[in-house]
């Protein structure tokens, strides 16, 4: 696919701490605020090399203050714990949608490698129990 698939819609429900994001492809994603915080793409989170990332821990609660569109290509995300130095272009937001599964297992397979445990229900989780789907994929196109 030669396209980069641009957002329709932005919602965010606080109540929930979820970040609906629908993509004019037919891709609709649930992402959690804690997900989208510990995956931020900050240099304070990212580093400037993969050896100066920083495991964010505690982000449990952590929720989306304000969202703020940077020109046509990326939101900006404040975050209730002070954090608002990543821009979340598209493509990363659709990357984080679409790979949310084995991103977030080894989010909680570093967590479990430094000693530290999640105080919560995992988001995910609770978002399916909800009867809500992280990811709905675009139908492939028929060969």
């Amino acid at each position: 696919m030669d396209k980069n698939p641009l957002p329709t819609e932005l919602k965010l429900s606080q109540s929930a701490r979820v970040l609906e994001i629908a993509f004019d492809d037919g891709a609709h994603f649930r992402l959690p605020c804690e997900y989208l915080r510990v995956y931020s793409p900050s240099a304070e989170v990212r580093g400037h090399t993969p050896d100066q990332a920083k495991l964010q821990v505690g982000k449990e609660y952590v929720n989306i203050r304000d969202l703020q569109q940077v020109g046509s290509y990326a939101v900006k995300i404040v975050f209730d714990d002070g954090h608002k130095s990543g821009l979340y272009d598209w493509q990363y937001l659709y990357k984080l949608g679409r790979g949310w599964q084995p991103l977030w297992q080894d989010y909680l397979t570093r967590l479990a490698e430094v000693g530290r445990k999640r105080s919560i229900q995992d988001p995910f989780e609770a978002m399916q129990a909800r009867g809500e789907q992280p990811a709905v994929l675009p139908a492939e196109p028929a060969t």
